[in-house]
């Protein structure tokens, strides 16, 4: 699972939801503030922890 962050259109808030790569591509995915379903997905910083040292 991932965490998605969303802009609803609405609103005008931003919002994270952590989800499955499948539950993204059906969309569905609802404003926890309004309950609007004009959302977009925004572009985020990734990161990644592992178990190896650098």
């Amino acid at each position: 699972m991932s965490s998605y962050v969303f802009l609803c259109q609405d609103c005008n808030k931003e919002f994270t939801k952590t989800l499955h790569m499948a539950e993204i591509e059906k969309g569905g995915v609802t404003c926890p503030y309004c309950g609007g379903n004009r959302v977009a997905q925004v572009v985020s910083d990734f990161s990644a922890v592992t178990s190896k040292k650098s």
